[in-house]
């Protein structure tokens, strides 16, 4: 087992360091909802009843409801503005007889194991329980609310019972249990009579869970006969709604990869545009006689453009222009060959 709490019981000078252990646990089969037709598991989502739209966990707060239809709506500064107990003592109120505590009042069982310094003055207090026939009412402060409990002895383990709080328990109230009711002296010694025939000593381990055994045996002759199935793997969020962390460290390492090779990856592994190809592209691929070929280009517009400007004489610059042009190849040739050779 593991500890969920430590602390210390206090009872006048005395305190014994403990640990706190839950002492029961729930051996319920418990089933998934899922889809009939595929085994796919029945998911819920936080919806608003009003707009209908799903509400994030963070825009969510809490809200109480007056009996007159208002509603009152607490935030978590209003939260932490409430005090919280938070203490790790356990102290000792006053010790009452075994049998004025009703059993309706008692809510969960914790162990309390002494620390290794500490078994004596546990042994002395538990020894005192037990030879006073008596329980300790005490305070304490589990999951940051204060709690009232008991410290009661179970064989050589003390135990701390949770109890409810008095305005916890209903009273009944049913009318037919007002009214009188005439019981015969040979009915009741015949009741009792059939009750010292079936006294017993409780033994708790003669009792099992019928129930739970007939769903485990179902579940195993199920299995037996081969009534089976593979169970579905969860479902991969869409490309296009996803937002989990994971989808999203996926997200960013494609695309630290494909900055790292852009160049090769934007030709043949993804879709570029024409503008992403010229950017990629780097100087050492481009050829000589297009470096040279864009810079006589350029030198050449100047000269285009006083053509254009003139409607008359369009036809003839343009011929003007293809001219230039040609007079200008014999030029570009030798410039070209002579930066190959150097």
């Amino acid at each position: 087992m593991r500890a969920m709490w430590s602390g210390a019981v206090s009872f006048g000078l005395v305190s014994v360091p403990i640990k706190l252990y839950s002492a029961t646990t729930n051996h319920d089969v418990r089933f998934h909802q899922v889809h009939g037709a595929d085994g796919g598991r029945i998911r819920y989502k936080r919806t608003c009843s009003v707009c209908g739209e799903e509400v994030d966990y963070a825009d969510i707060v809490k809200g109480y409801e007056t009996e007159d239809g208002e509603l009152i709506t607490l935030d978590d500064t209003d939260l932490n503005s409430l005090p919280v107990a938070s203490g790790h003592e356990i102290d000792v109120i006053e010790f009452v007889p075994a049998d004025q505590i009703d059993p309706l009042l008692f809510d969960k069982s914790y162990y309390l194991e002494p620390e290794t310094k500490a078994a004596k003055p546990y042994a002395l207090l538990r020894g005192a329980l037990e030879e006073t026939d008596r329980m300790a009412v005490v305070k304490v402060a589990l999951r940051q609310r204060e709690s009232i409990a008991l410290l009661r002895v179970r064989g050589k383990v003390i135990v701390l019972q949770t109890m409810l709080w008095p305005d916890e328990v209903r009273e009944p109230d049913f009318d037919i249990l007002d009214a009188d009711v005439d019981l015969r002296p040979q009915e009741q010694k015949m009741a009792a009579s059939l009750v010292e025939s079936l006294g017993a000593d409780f033994d708790p381990t003669q009792f099992h869970d019928e129930y739970k055994d007939a769903v485990v045996e179902l579940i195993d002759s199920k299995k037996e006969s081969g009534a089976t199935r593979p169970a579905p793997m969860a479902e991969k969020p869409s490309d296009d709604g996803g937002d989990s962390m994971s989808d999203l460290l996926t997200a960013l390492q494609k695309s630290v990869e494909a900055a790292k090779g852009a160049p090769g990856r934007g030709r043949s592994g993804r879709s570029t545009t024409e503008k992403d190809t010229a950017e990629t592209e780097t100087p050492e691929k481009e050829t000589p006689e297009k470096d040279t070929a864009e810079k006589d280009t350029a030198a050449e517009e100047p000269a285009k453009k006083p053509a254009a400007r003139k409607p008359a004489a369009r036809k003839p610059a343009a011929k003007k222009a293809d001219a230039a042009d040609d007079e200008g190849k014999p030029e570009k040739k030798p410039a070209t060959r002579k930066r190959r050779t150097a």
